[in-house]
């Protein structure tokens, strides 16, 4: 059985609590993750082109009020 296999079975033996837990605690995770890898495609300038889109968008008046 390989390590995937016994975390999954791990987690369906989990009391429904504890299951909450652990999903909150991966939620968590994961933004954390995500957040982590937006800043680094920021610091790389990957972003910077859709920035420059957007800004040009805005100045052509193409946006609406919310």
């Amino acid at each position: 059985m390989s390590n995937l296999e016994q975390i999954e079975a791990a987690i369906l033996s989990l009391p429904s609590n504890e299951f909450e837990q652990l999903r909150l605690w991966f939620l968590d995770l994961d933004y954390e993750r995500w957040d982590e890898q937006i800043e680094q495609d920021i610091e790389d300038g990957k972003l910077e082109a859709f920035a420059q889109e957007a800004i040009a968008e805005y100045e052509a008046g193409h946006c609406r009020e919310i």
